[in-house]
């Protein structure tokens, strides 16, 4: 029987859609009632998790834990958060469901594990908390990948193409693609041998096809990690 899939959303609307989009294409399917169950909490009134891990504003989780209990409550058997900073407080929120919830640094590490094994020095497009917090770091250090992360100056670029006036959360991509394409081919000239889309904001701006190298969409590699586990009980009571 296929698991529903839950996803806490909001954070922002658009990387939500877009990693609904992505769960859809993802699942093998050749007709509506093949596909996924999927239920969305978007709620874009959770307070921005960085201004609070600053000290700068509400605390999100309330918010983030009313929401997964209501994911849980719709029928979600398990939840994703297409939200990378947001993984600042993932044992809270996975701490307060009875189901499992992905983590998408984890999902990435795992699958650049089996995709691109040889990997030993990777970029990190991410948000500065993210970056500063050591979320892929972490994750990637157990598999001896160093994290190559962008100057100062691009990472004000890369920080102005997601939050800024013109940037992808007020909806201008075309400005915004043209900052973070210059911070990769940064990270690329100085020896990522990939390059992380570590902000689900960046995947609508970026594409592989922007760079030599890898390009790692982590709101691509969490939609795949939650197909493979709604649809992991059906591939058994098919054996």
């Amino acid at each position: 029987m296929q698991r529903s899939i839950g996803i806490l959303g909001g954070m922002g609307p658009e990387a939500t859609a877009d990693l609904f989009a992505k769960i859809i294409r993802a699942t093998p399917a050749r007709r509506d009632q093949d596909h996924i169950r999927v239920v969305i909490d978007s709620d874009p009134r959770i307070p921005d998790r960085a201004a609070h891990i600053w000290g700068r504003g509400p605390d999100p989780r309330p918010h983030m834990l009313r929401a997964a209990r209501h994911l849980v409550d719709a029928g979600a058997d398990l939840i994703v958060i297409p939200c990378n900073t947001a993984h600042a407080f993932y044992d809270d929120i996975a701490a307060a469901v009875p189901v499992p919830v992905l983590h998408i640094m984890r999902e990435v590490a795992a699958w650049l594990a089996v995709e691109h094994p040889d990997l030993r020095r990777v970029g990190l497009l991410a948000t500065v908390t993210t970056i500063r917090l050591g979320l892929y770091h972490e994750a990637l250090a157990e598999m001896g990948v160093e994290v190559l992360v962008p100057h100062e100056v691009a990472q004000q670029g890369v920080t102005r193409a997601i939050y800024g006036p013109d940037g992808v959360k007020a909806g201008n991509h075309r400005a915004a693609r043209e900052r973070v394409l210059a911070a990769a081919r940064d990270l690329a000239r100085r020896g990522a041998q990939a390059v992380i889309l570590g902000c689900t904001e960046l995947p609508l701006v970026m594409g592989p096809e922007d760079l030599d190298v890898p390009v790692i969409d982590a709101n691509d590699v969490l939609a795949r990690a939650a197909v493979r586990e709604a649809l992991r009980d059906d591939r058994r009571a098919q054996v």
